[in-house]
């Protein structure tokens, strides 16, 4: 169903990176694939239900197929999948940095409104704190983005949990 191609490497790695809207992870996403790591972004595609929960059997089936992945998303469920992750990479960033790049971007217009602007402070105040307690690792999504990639490319190079 998920035939992923992917270059030799001698460990292979399933990771997600999840964090609040404006912290990167479509960034890093496209760098990694520019790299050769096969990614999905869960906010594009079917992989979330209308109840915008990822769906059971899709992401099911990715990671019991996918030996190599990296995976991006925020959703209520995705803790349920965490056993079947290497690392679950949290990317986190103050809330006016946020704030100012989902005004700035242009490849997602979530962020755009006043409301919206509004949701992300609430969850980042809510979610952020339940996400930062369940990851395994945590970058300063400050950073460069090339820092921050370098970064999760160590975590791809070997299945190591406690790094």
């Amino acid at each position: 169903m998920f035939h992923v191609k992917h270059r030799y490497r001698e460990h292979m790695v399933r990771l997600l990176i999840t964090g609040m809207s404006g912290v990167g992870k479509s960034s890093v996403l496209r760098e990694l694939e520019e790299r050769g790591y096969p990614v999905v972004d869960t906010d594009y595609g079917h992989w979330t239900t209308e109840a915008g929960l990822w769906d059971d059997v899709l992401m099911g089936a990715l990671l019991g197929e996918s030996t190599e992945v990296v995976v991006s998303g925020t959703v209520e469920n995705q803790g349920d999948f965490y056993d079947r992750f290497d690392h679950v990479v949290l990317l986190s960033a103050p809330i006016a940095v946020l704030l100012d790049r989902v005004r700035r971007r242009t490849t997602n217009p979530y962020g755009s409104t006043a409301a919206e602007q509004e949701e992300i402070t609430s969850n980042q105040a809510s979610v952020e704190p339940r996400l930062r307690a369940t990851a395994t690792v945590e970058i300063d999504a400050t950073q460069s983005l090339e820092y921050v990639v370098d970064r999760i490319e160590e975590l791809l190079r070997g299945a190591d949990r406690s790094t």
